[in-house]
């Protein structure tokens, strides 16, 4: 979590967003915001994370858990996906369908690979 709160401060500092201002805008207290960029609280609401996600374009890619990143970046993808599909549903389609064939065509050869 840490890890998480170093890299949420850095991108908001360097995108000019005070602590204050982005406490109000997640509806948290500047303590809590300040407390999960030092990496003294280990809790995240998952509306919260989203959003700082969303807003930050963040993944914690240092995060010790692979599992993790894959699970943040899924959702990250989601999220935009999901924004996407009420402007062109027809683009998701296609990603989603892109992806699909794509992810069987890698998991066919990944598993291939490995049986030779």
């Amino acid at each position: 979590m840490k890890n998480l709160g170093q890299q949420i401060r850095a991108i908001r500092m360097k995108k000019g967003i005070g602590l204050n201002e982005y406490a109000v805008e997640l509806g948290v207290s500047k303590g809590y915001l300040s407390n999960l960029e030092t990496g003294k609280t280990e809790t995240i609401q998952l509306s919260i994370l989203e959003r700082i996600i969303s807003d930050l374009n963040l993944v914690p890619f240092n995060d010790s858990s692979e599992e993790s990143i894959l699970s943040l970046r899924l959702q990250k993808i989601h999220h935009l996906l999901r924004q996407l599909d009420k402007k062109s549903p027809e683009t998701v389609d296609h990603l989603l369908s892109t992806l699909e064939k794509s992810t069987e065509l890698f998991s066919k050869l990944t598993v291939h690979n490995y049986e030779q």
